[in-house]
Order: structure tokens, then sequence, then C-alpha cells
């Protein structure tokens, strides 16, 4: 493979010339320039991207970590750090966990052998005792609420969010009310599930652990549930789904079933996924477009040394009432 002494001899120029136009930088006259060009041409000359990036200090790429890539969540989010990555001229590296702790470690990983230059944490399994000795090596932005963690943040308010929803079906009547969740043991899944302890405490109503479901994530998770709802001999009035896509395919059974919707059982969903306007549902947005381009904007921030102390910023959330409560 040729190299840039060889290219600067074909070319008849100094090597800091052959630099400066693999660089792009000016002050090289437009008849050098294009001897170089040529010379690359010719040689069939490819830059070896892992010494540029050796000698730069840093890579352009930025790591993604999340449990799976098949989901309107985390697509969501994906768009909302894509659209800022595209706009820094930054490339990102999707990798899928599945909330596999040694899986996890290997990302953080290559934060630590500078083969990225960040990571945004959309969703994890590791404790953060585990993540926060990594941000020596570089910026480590989590989608969710670290407290006052050296790893940065930005998130929603799920407790307030979650016990505002159970507020406004209270308001409208409702005591029987249950909710569905994807993981038990996340962070924002713990904060939603005192919310919703809270809230049936201040209406004198026990917590009935057979009307709150987990590991619901998808349409067909949301069919099933419902599926299981029927079958039971007292079963909530309302439910607060936090996905959107459970909350579709939930409505799509119980109309199969001949229920009616609010009136027979009310619904309200998160995310406020495109789903939700189709189906005329009431939802709350937890901007997640937005949760994701403030990730990419803080890990930016940092790696270009705008700010060298962890940020935390929290994102507002909104109730969008349409027909479905």
């Amino acid at each position: 493979m040729a190299n840039i002494k060889e290219i600067a001899k074909k070319a008849n120029v100094s090597v800091s010339t052959v630099s400066r136009v693999l660089n792009g930088h000016d002050y090289v006259s437009d008849e050098k320039r294009e001897a170089v060009l040529a010379a690359i041409e010719q040689l069939n000359y490819t830059r070896n991207m892992n010494a540029v990036h050796l000698i730069k200090g840093k890579t352009n790429v930025i790591g993604v970590m999340l449990p799976f890539i098949n989901h309107p969540y985390f697509s969501r989010l994906l768009e909302g750090i894509s659209a800022s990555a595209l706009q820094k001229n930054y490339q990102l590296m999707l990798c899928q966990t599945d909330y596999k702790e040694e899986i996890e470690i290997k990302v953080l990983d290559m934060l630590k052998m500078k083969q990225i230059d960040a990571v945004i944490i959309c969703s994890k399994h590791l404790p953060l005792d585990r993540i926060e000795p990594y941000t020596r090596y570089g910026p480590i932005v989590a989608c969710e609420d670290v407290g006052d963690s050296s790893v940065s943040s930005v998130f929603l308010d799920h407790y307030t969010s979650f016990y505002n929803g159970m507020r406004y079906l209270i308001d409208r009547g409702h005591r029987a009310i249950g909710f569905c969740l994807g993981r038990s043991s996340g962070v924002n899944s713990q904060m939603r599930r005192k919310a919703y302890e809270d809230a049936l405490a201040l209406i004198h109503e026990p917590v009935r652990e057979e009307w709150i479901f987990y590991q619901t994530y998808r349409i067909e998770d949301g069919v099933k549930l419902m599926r299981d709802m029927l079958q039971m001999e007292k079963r909530p009035s309302a439910m607060l789904v936090t996905n959107d896509q459970v909350a579709a395919g939930m409505i799509i059974e119980a109309k199969k079933n001949g229920l009616t919707v609010p009136d027979d059982l009310a619904v309200i969903g998160f995310d406020n996924q495109p789903i939700a306007e189709v189906f005329n549902l009431t939802t709350i947005d937890n901007q997640l477009f937005e949760m994701g381009s403030s990730a990419f904007q803080i890990a930016h921030d940092q790696i270009m040394k705008t700010r060298d102390e962890p940020e935390h910023r929290e994102l507002e959330y909104r109730l969008i009432e349409r027909f479905s409560v």
C-alpha cells in the first residue's frame, strides 16, 4: 500500500503539502493540490483511519447502547440522536445488548480502548456503580435519572408523569386501575410503580398484583395481556400502559371481544408514538426525540471539552388527551 512519502515523491511536493491536502487544509496552491490528488488516484492510496484517529485523539463515532432495536421507543430515541449526530458529522455505532451485562461491559470497554468517543445509554441492566468508573475514559450519557452521578443524564420525571396519569384516571371516576411496564427492575419502572402505589393509597385502594403486568413491549404483548384480563373474575376498569404499542394491542383485542373504549375500559399510553394518534389514544408524551437529541448534545459538548462536569438535564412531559379515557 502506498504511503504519504510515495505520494509526495510522485507529485513532486513535500510530505507536509500532502498532509495538508489529505486533511483539507487551506494554503495549498491549486496546482499542487491537483498534483497530489492525481498521485493519490494513480497509487490507489487509502488512508489508515486507525492511525488518523490515533493522531487526532478521537474517532467521530459515538456508541449507542440499547437492549434491542426493533422497538418504537428506541427507534424514536435513535431518531433524535442521529439527527443531531448528522449535524455534527458524527457516526453512530449501535450496540445491541439484550440487557446482558457482559455485552454492556464490552461497549464500555470500547470507550476505554478509544474505539469510540462517547457512549449514550438508552437503557441498561448494569448498576451505576459499575458504569461510573468508565467516565474517566470519556463521556457517558444515560437516558434516565441518575441523581448526582458522574454519568451525565437526560431524563423525564417518571414518578410525577405516572402519578399524574393515575390522577387523571381517578378524577374521571376510576378506582379499579391496573398498569403494565416493560422491566420490573429498571429505575424508571421502580419510580412508576411507586407512583402507582401512592396514587392508590390516596384513594384507599389496595395494590392488586394480578393487575400489574411486566415484560410488555409490543402490540402482541398487549393482545395477550387483554386476553388474560378477560379471563379475570374482576378486572380493572382502566389501565395505565407505559407503551403506546401495548396499549394499541389491548384496544384491538378489547374491541374484538365486544368491549368499548373508554366505556368498558379506559386506557392511557406512554411515548406519544404515531400509533397513539391512529387509535385516538390518550397518552403521555415523554419527548423521546428531544431526549435523544439532548443526549447527543451533552456527549458532544463533553467530547469538545466545552463542559467538563457531568450534566443532568430534565425534560418536561405532557398529557395528550384523546378519546381512550
